[in-house]
């Protein structure tokens, strides 16, 4: 990033405003609202820009200079982040399980080796879930029975074939899965060492880290891990089926090798102090990138093996082994969860806000990834085999039917979601007395003279505070979901003991076996329902204001922390973001200029990374606002290790408490730091940390103003930037910074 555009007018001496946007928000002009920007520093995805020179309203309120910074590129473009938030959703919620660890150091380790073992059966599922498409039902099944190849062309080619070639020829459909996804983890959105810059002195706060340390090695080493865990996958399941006919020096050799690499990645993946070394070129690079190699080379091995090997297959039924891999990975997915929620219940501590979430975020995510991944993958093997089931003309001489573990699982994903939406259901129904009586109260102290004419304004306000404050509501069915998740998965074991769904059930609670069978396709549609939910959801999530309220702040959540889990996850923004923003800023102090930083929603979550990172002299000249931030409400309860009372305390420290938090009641994102400071509310807070936060009046009112037919709006999480109460926060920062600066000169 240059320093400064030749045309970047100097400010020596005065306040500069950076503004910093949220939930991707749209291009600078709006950031400033102002239409004739020029861009001062950085590129096309990051950048900073000013009004233009000789246009009016050049500077913003109390006289300051106006600059925005506009990531909103950052992540990816719009046709990129709908893939991969449907797609690669599973991997991105196991990455951030991994930063919700508890505050408590001593549980540090194990959290990361569980969390990174947990997000390698995540791949492993993923390379089987091919398999069991490309393996299994097509060059097993369907390639081996006439019926099924008649008018398919393109299968024909290999009818007749013997079994261990057809393996071999369609085994180049997982090794191409396992490239695009190694592909897709190389990608790296921008080169971020132009941007990394160091720091003079930073806080020892974990929060300071981010986009501080250079993950590039760290997700180079997982990712030649997670490769060679993925091709030795597909070794495995191979070799299992030609096991299951015949025996050799060389097969026991090959097993032998297979075992050893998934053997080496699991004692790699719970090396924590290992493969977390700082810095490029360490020789566990040399050795991960080795492992790699050389389990790309076995499955060459592997492959041929199956090919030349001459001794008879078995006949009919599904491939072997591969239905009960599958069910040993799902109980050994259950298993790790459970051992992983043991350690932070016991690590959770206490703390001033102890949430249902607070610190049990890693399992609850961890577990909510498994569950996604194993009903994507389900649903995968499931549409493929309707496909080749040609609605039953083939029952009568192929089996299509998927695995028993991936039935199970269906089962248990459609109960986990059924319950869950009954048990939100039924909170909504048990407290809405309860937000609606505290909304009524909330309204009745913003406009206790509203006439009666306004009753119909009022209930909507009413309305909008309920719902926002459901928020808090979210965290005990968040955890109920992860529950009925895990039990779902933990159910898949009985798939190894070849027991039916409906068959068991009929015999132990009485429920019809046709009931059940009925309920496991209706959870394959419900799969294939959200899978299509999520593509329309990312479509719209960046082009229509509601969508990108909501589901922006999520996608926002998710790529804001580094890779430290699984490298396939979506890159992360703050990487760039958080030390572009540090160099810009210390930049315009090193000018003679205060800078006011403004951050709105994910954008306060950047500033507060960034204020932690500044050098104290640069900090002297610094003053914080944010507004509709989700530090306390939502990052709080889920990284208690990363943003606590201390990390808030320790931003407010930094920049001499010249902190302003603006926040509304109908905002179900954003929320206060501090203090709440309702109408009528008793406060026992003191300290400079009490006049952080401002609550606004959402609406300004209730009834249309002389000057308008309508009543103002209702602004929820929408910017505050053009309401007179940013302003008078503006000016009352700015005559901060200046009044500090003259003390100091």
């Amino acid at each position: 990033m240059a320093d400064a555009s030749p045309t970047e007018p100097t400010t020596s001496g005065q306040v500069v405003e950076l503004r910093v946007h949220g939930v991707s928000r749209a291009g600078a002009d709006q950031v400033l609202n102002r239409p004739h920007l020029e861009q001062v520093a950085g590129d096309r995805n990051g950048g900073f820009y000013r009004p233009r020179a000789g246009y009016p309203g050049a500077t913003g309120p109390g006289g300051v200079t106006m600059e925005a910074y506009r990531w909103s590129d950052l992540p990816s473009g719009t046709a990129v982040r709908t893939l991969s938030l449907v797609f690669l959703l599973p991997f991105m919620l196991c990455n951030v399980a991994l930063w919700m660890r508890p505050g408590n150091p001593a549980s540090k380790h194990v959290v990361l080796a569980l969390c990174r073992v947990l997000a390698l059966t995540l791949t492993m599922l993923y390379v089987l879930s091919i398999v069991g498409v490309a393996l299994d039902l097509v060059a097993w099944r369907c390639m081996g029975t006439p019926s099924c190849m008649a008018g398919r062309s393109w299968l024909s080619w290999l009818g007749g074939r013997s079994p261990g070639l057809r393996l071999a020829v369609l085994s180049v459909v997982p090794v191409a899965a396992i490239g695009i996804v190694w592909w897709l983890g190389s990608r790296q959105g921008q080169t971020f060492d132009a941007f990394r810059t160091p720091v003079e002195e930073t806080s020892a706060h974990r929060l300071s880290g981010v986009g501080q340390w250079d993950a590039a090695p760290l997700v180079g080493r997982l990712r030649s891990v997670h490769v060679a865990g993925a091709f030795a996958t597909l070794d495995g399941s191979l070799l299992v089926a030609r096991a299951s006919q015949h025996s050799s020096p060389v097969m026991v050799a090959l097993l032998v090798a297979c075992g050893a690499v998934l053997v080496t990645c699991l004692a790699l993946l719970t090396s924590v102090r290992i493969i977390d070394q700082l810095g490029r070129e360490h020789p566990v690079d040399g050795f991960t990138r080795a492992l790699r190699t050389v389990t790309c080379g076995l499955t060459i091995l592997v492959i041929v093996h199956v090919i030349r090997s001459p001794a008879p297959w078995p006949q009919g039924g599904s491939l072997p082994g591969y239905g009960a891999t599958m069910a040993w990975l799902f109980v050994s997915q259950t298993v790790l969860v459970a051992i992983l929620a043991v350690v932070v219940i016991a690590r959770r501590g206490g703390g001033r806000r102890s949430g249902a979430l607070r610190a049990l975020g890693a399992p609850v995510f961890m577990t909510i990834a498994a569950g996604l991944a194993v009903a994507f993958s389900a649903e995968l093997v499931y549409r493929v085999s309707d496909l080749l089931d040609r609605e039953g003309e083939t029952a009568d001489t192929l089996e299509t039917s998927p695995p028993l573990a991936y039935k199970w699982a269906i089962f248990g994903f459609f109960l986990a979601v059924m319950t869950a939406l009954l048990v939100a259901g039924v909170i909504t129904v048990l407290t809405r007395r309860k937000r609606r009586r505290a909304a009524a109260a909330i309204v009745a102290a913003d406009f206790p003279d509203a006439p009666p004419a306004a009753a119909q304004r009022l209930r909507q306000v009413e309305q909008a505070v309920a719902r926002a404050r459901f928020t808090e509501r979210l965290e005990p069915l968040t955890v109920v979901y992860a529950c009925l998740a895990a039990l779902g998965l933990a159910t898949s074991v009985l798939g190894l003991i070849q027991l039916f769904p409906g068959d068991e059930l009929q015999h132990f609670i009485g429920v019809p076996a046709d009931l059940i069978n009925f309920m496991i396709g209706l959870g394959s549609y419900l799969i294939a329902a959200i899978i299509l939910g999520l593509v329309l959801g990312g479509i719209f999530a960046y082009r229509t204001a509601p969508f990108r309220r909501y589901v922006g702040v999520l996608w926002d959540l998710g790529t804001f922390w580094p890779r430290a889990a699984h490298p396939f996850a979506p890159p992360c923004y703050a990487e760039r973001a958080v030390p572009e923003l540090t160099k810009r800023i210390t930049y315009l102090v090193d000018q003679g200029n205060g800078v006011l930083l403004a951050g709105h929603s994910h954008g306060s979550v950047l500033l507060a990374a960034t204020v932690l990172q500044l050098p104290h002299r640069v900090t002297d000249r610094v003053a914080l606002l944010t507004y509709g931030s989700p530090l306390k409400r939502l990052y709080s309860p889920l990284f208690p290790a990363y943003v606590d009372d201390a990390a808030l305390h320790e931003i407010g420290q930094r920049v001499g408490w010249r902190w302003l938090n603006l926040w509304r009641d109908t905002d179900p994102i954003g929320g206060w730091i501090f203090a709440a400071h309702r109408p009528g509310d008793t406060e026992s807070l003191t300290g400079p940390s009490a006049t952080v936060d401002r609550r606004l009046k959402d609406p300004q009112g209730v009834v249309p103003p002389p000057s308008d037919s309508v009543p103002p709006p209702i602004l929820a999480h929408l910017p505050c930037e053009s309401q007179e109460a940013f302003a008078v926060a503006v000016r009352d920062l700015a005559d901060r910074l200046r009044a500090g600066r003259r003390r100091t000169d």
